[in-house]
């Protein structure tokens, strides 16, 4: 596999009689290229060719396990023409890399997957929901976009629909952010499949293993796959069902070129090979809920008055507003008086309390005690923290150096204060506000599965939450300024996912729940919240994207590189038409370099936006500029994003 832009394409070469058995399409193979040898696969087998001069002889077959099977490398041409990459960059993310032993192991024939009974009542309460397992059962391409009810046990719903699948004899791939999720998944599929025919591809596993089960789903013997981002690419024998969960969590977008989404890949393979698809969550994202805008997937939604029933009453506090002076436990614990409350009367009735909190750590970051200057690094200028109440002064969180006597550069003054309290510092005064009671606090690498029914306050970072067995009796969310007020295009979205993760866990108004969010009133994301209205918020998010022209109404492409690579690459692409140019601007020094430009370059960004319909095409110019630019090898590379998820 040759990642270099502008060898792209295909290569013919000579097969011997004695390779002539094992070359098949799709297996891996050495060849000759250039002086040395490289990895590559077969394509395809052919009596002719297309080449002039003389062609070299297929050096060795690697394997005869054809691993590149034809479904998946139509899937990587379609992720890689989408993505404006290279198919060696895609095919790297689709193929694991080889287990020899594994590969020696003996094969176990794949036998009729074995079904449990399929309660669908779960679904009943979902308009459409029944009708959905129906076309599954019927091994129709049916596609929805599903809205979970806050306490819904979703792996339940998802394995119930796998099974659905499973019993009509297709093959399942379901998509989930972490490693957490898989394991919840894993636990619900096995209990109404066969636990032979579910496999779970994760990051974590080592290669044998994570080879192995690559090969069980290959080979036919896992009937359902599960598994984080990549697994999005596995061979699945004979695909009835594409499910996503929480499609709007960040680990899904991947972090290495071409820079695919998982959901968008999900999406692609359910269109390419003509099979149902479901896309999950309590939250919805602006993309999700654009294919049901454009009637590609239809809404699975519960009834207004389900919903009421099922969620927990939500009081919106202004921040600042604390308790009276009678009460001084509320300001040490940086509560409002009601939320205070709250948290008490869940507490004395025996039940836990959760509380989010948005930035991990103590005291994430600092601003001047006397003109809220934020508090910078003098070596890199990135942000200042304190780790703890060591004394040993703020650290920065881009380099790690130690400032012990940090002074404002505007005005002079030595004098500190927390912009941000972090998960730490809130514990610790939770604990001074609550003499007595039990403290957790997740988040970071001590994420904390599942708490007990008793009573206890629970700190945790949006995505951390534990589980509480009966639910928690009472959730606050704090701080919500920090997630609201991020210059993002999906601050809104994202603050709505994490709270509605964090009131999934508390129980229903009727059985005393009660979530308090310290946030105006007045804000759409807090209105959506206290309705329980993913559905309404993604619809207005959608709206109000299409007005200012940013996706997913639109494409954008992001050229990130030195200010002459990425104007020599606007140079040489032939944009299409309606295609527009915003920037450049200068990246801040704490974001990342694309790989090759030198750490004292500054970095510029150009955004090149063009119609929904126009996206191929900007795609495919961008790749035909970057092969050209590749070649003439007089400037540095330019990384390309096709709607990041971040723009700026």
């Amino acid at each position: 596999m040759l990642s270099v832009p502008h060898l792209d394409r295909e290569f013919d070469y000579l097969v011997g009689a004695d390779q002539s058995d094992d070359a098949q399409p799709g297996v891996r193979v050495r060849v000759r290229f250039h002086g040395r040898l490289v990895d590559g696969f077969v394509l395809e087998r052919r009596t002719d060719t297309d080449h002039i001069g003389k062609l070299a002889w297929l050096d060795r077959v690697v394997s005869p396990e054809p691993v590149l099977t034809a479904e998946v490398r139509r899937l990587v041409d379609a992720v890689a023409a989408r993505y404006a990459g290279t198919r060696a960059d895609v095919l790297r993310l689709a193929v694991p890399a080889r287990h020899a032993r594994v590969e020696r192991e003996t094969i176990t024939a794949p036998g009729k997957p074995v079904v449990g009974l399929i309660d669908a009542s779960g679904w009943e309460v979902y308009g459409r929901g029944e009708k959905f397992l129906a076309a599954l059962a019927e091994s129709r391409a049916a596609r929805a976009v599903w809205q979970a009810l806050p306490g819904e046990p979703w792996a339940v719903r998802f394995a119930e629909a796998a099974a659905q699948t499973v019993q009509a004899g297709r093959g399942v791939l379901a998509i989930v952010p972490d490693q957490r999720d898989v394991d919840t998944l894993w636990q619900a599929a096995t209990g109404l499949l066969d636990e032979s025919g579910v496999v779970a591809l994760s990051a974590g596993l080592g290669p044998a293993a994570r080879y192995r089960r690559w090969l069980a789903a290959l080979r036919g013997g896992a009937r359902m796959v599960i598994g984080t981002r990549s697994a999005v690419f596995a061979p699945v024998t004979d695909l009835g069902l594409v499910m996503v969960w929480d499609d709007g969590d960040d680990t899904l977008a991947e972090p290495r070129a071409p820079y695919p989404h998982a959901r968008e890949v999900a999406m692609l393979r359910a269109h390419q090979t003509r099979c149902a698809a479901l896309i999950g969550g309590y939250a919805r994202t602006a993309e999700a809920h654009a294919l049901v805008r454009s009637g590609w997937a239809h809404d699975v939604v519960a009834a207004r008055p389900v919903v009421r029933s099922r969620t927990a009453r939500v009081v919106a506090l202004e921040d600042g507003g604390y308790a009276e002076e009678r009460d001084p436990a509320a300001r040490t614990a940086r509560l409002p008086s009601v939320a205070l409350r709250a948290a008490r009367s869940a507490l004395e009735a025996g039940a836990p309390v959760l509380v989010q909190v948005p930035r991990r750590g103590y005291v994430p970051a600092l601003a001047c005690g006397r003109c809220r200057a934020i508090a910078r690094c003098r070596h890199c200028t990135g942000p200042l923290s304190l780790d703890e109440r060591d004394g040993s002064g703020p650290v920065c969180r881009w380099c790690g150096r130690v400032d012990p006597a940090l002074r404002c550069a505007r005005c002079g003054s030595d004098a500190i204060r927390a912009v941000v309290v972090g998960a730490r510092r809130t514990a610790e005064e939770l604990g001074r506000a609550f003499p007595g009671t039990t403290v957790i606090t997740s988040g970071g690498d001590a994420v904390v599965a599942a708490v007990g029914a008793g009573p206890a306050l629970v700190v945790a970072t949006p995505g951390t939450e534990p589980v509480a067995s009966g639910g928690y009796g009472a959730a606050l969310l704090l701080d919500s300024w920090a997630l609201l007020g991020r210059q993002d295009l999906r601050a809104a979205e994202d603050t709505l996912r994490h709270w509605l993760a964090a009131v999934a866990l508390v129980r229903a108004r009727g059985d005393g729940g009660v979530v308090a969010v310290v946030a105006e009133s007045s804000i759409p994301t807090v209105q959506a919240l206290i309705r329980w209205d993913p559905v309404g918020h993604a619809d207005a998010e959608l709206a109000a994207r299409a007005d200012v022209g940013l996706p997913p109404s639109m494409h954008i492409a992001a050229l990130d590189g030195s200010a002459d690579a990425v104007a020599a690459l606007l140079d040489e692409v032939r944009l299409p038409d309606g295609a527009e140019r915003l920037g450049p601007v200068q990246l801040p020094p704490g974001a990342r370099r694309p790989a090759g430009v030198d750490a004292g370059v500054p970095v510029t960004r150009m955004l090149v936006r063009v119609p929904r319909d126009r996206g191929l095409a900007l795609a495919a110019a961008l790749r035909r500029a970057v092969a050209v630019l590749s070649a003439r090898q007089d400037h540095e590379p330019v990384r390309v994003q096709i709607d990041p998820l971040h723009i700026g």
